[in-house]
């Protein structure tokens, strides 16, 4: 089998997957040598994506894990509009393709060992995705982005909340079909139920890596990290 890692669309029975939008997620499959089958990892990027973790894929493929890393719709040419849903709704998609028969066994893939890792935004997603699918073996989050937590600063206070508008207003870029204000707004209206602690009972009965900063702006330990470790 390959060394080296493998571009492939990220596939359903040799079709590209399609979201509840109808849009095609591409992605990258990191295959490490041997016959497998692999464990394989769901690698989630965080947000706009200029940052793809790749370091990530390549040390876990010499790990012996095959790593998949994709983008988001709405994002870096993919079709259909951003929103904090579709990150969670695609994640959702892609965990549920790399477990398909026919994609897993072309790929030399282990569906009932798949770990979801994620950073920033993708740290969140890996979380959120975990605690609504007791199957997945384990997770890691990397500077998780607690959403809840974000959202109750930005209903509290105006300056904090200008501050997240222009914030993602600054990274749009590469994105389409959103604007800093209306991702604020998808926040605050997911309130608590976006937030990272309130996920502790339903991660308690799997391996979990949290890896927190402590000197991180965006994330920092004592707002988004501790109170999941806590809880």
């Amino acid at each position: 089998h390959p060394v080296e890692p493998r571009a492939a669309v990220v596939a359903k029975a040799g079709a590209a997957i399609p979201t509840r939008g109808g849009e095609t997620l591409l992605g990258v499959l990191h295959v490490p040598a041997g016959p497998g089958p692999h464990p394989v990892v769901v690698l989630l990027h965080g947000f706009p994506g200029t940052e793809r973790n790749f370091d990530l894929a390549q040390a876990l493929r010499r790990a012996g894990y095959a790593a998949l890393v994709f983008h988001y719709r709405g994002s870096w040419g993919v079709g259909g509009c951003w929103s904090w849903r579709h990150v969670l709704d695609d994640a959702a998609s892609v965990v549920a393709a790399v477990r398909e028969v026919t994609f897993s066994a072309a790929h030399w893939l282990d569906p009932l060992r798949l770990v979801v890792v994620g950073h920033s935004l993708g740290g969140f997603a890996a979380l959120m995705t975990a605690a609504t699918d007791p199957t997945i073996t384990a997770v890691a989050s990397v500077a998780g982005f607690d959403f809840g937590k974000a959202a109750t600063a930005s209903r509290g206070d105006p300056a904090v909340r200008s501050a997240h508008v222009e914030a993602f207003d600054s990274e749009l870029l590469p994105l389409r079909g959103t604007s800093g204000e209306a991702l604020v707004a998808e926040m605050e209206a997911a309130g608590q139920a976006w937030s990272l602690a309130r996920l502790g009972p339903r991660l308690a009965d799997r391996p979990v890596l949290l890896i927190g900063t402590g000197r991180d702006p965006v994330t920092p330990a004592e707002v988004h990290h501790l109170p999941l470790v806590e809880a």
